[in-house]
């Protein structure tokens, strides 16, 4: 069974105006934070269906390549990338942008996954839940800032 991880921000701004910043070219860079052994390395098609981002993770010679198939494309509402390889056994990651009034949105990170390794994964899950906490609340700050400015 998945583990559940979920993410939500109320921003004020049109939950138009926060889809489009996630459909920007720079946008998943944006969402990197610093300091994370994340790279993008290739990403083709935006956020709409069949579009795809490879990130090279880590440092070398220890660097895994994370490939990520974007589907659920819906306008001005959400899409899901789904881990085609990388570090988890399962991955499936849901953004959606709900319009709550007209200018405001709930933005909501709802992920989805699986640790690799069965029982030997699941003793490294206190640490990937605080890393997703961490990671989520400052890609939450940087579309709250992005959008608000």
């Amino acid at each position: 069974m998945p583990e559940i991880f979920e993410k939500r921000t109320r921003i004020p701004a049109s939950a138009k105006t926060v889809f489009a910043w996630h459909e920007s070219a720079d946008a998943l860079r944006s969402l990197i934070p610093p300091g994370d052994p994340v790279k993008v390395v290739r990403q083709s098609g935006g956020i709409r269906d069949g579009a795809e981002v490879v990130l090279a993770i880590g440092y070398w010679p220890l660097q895994i390549h994370w490939v990520a198939r974007h589907c659920h494309y819906v306008p001005c509402r959400q899409f899901t990338d789904v881990q085609e390889k990388g570090p988890f056994r399962f991955w499936e990651h849901t953004h959606s942008v709900l319009p709550d009034g007209p200018d405001a949105c709930i933005l909501i990170d709802h992920v989805e996954y699986e640790l690799p390794f069965g029982f030997l994964g699941r003793l490294a899950l206190p640490l990937v839940r605080k890393k997703l906490r961490a990671m989520f609340s400052w890609r939450h700050q940087i579309t709250y800032d992005a959008n608000t400015a």
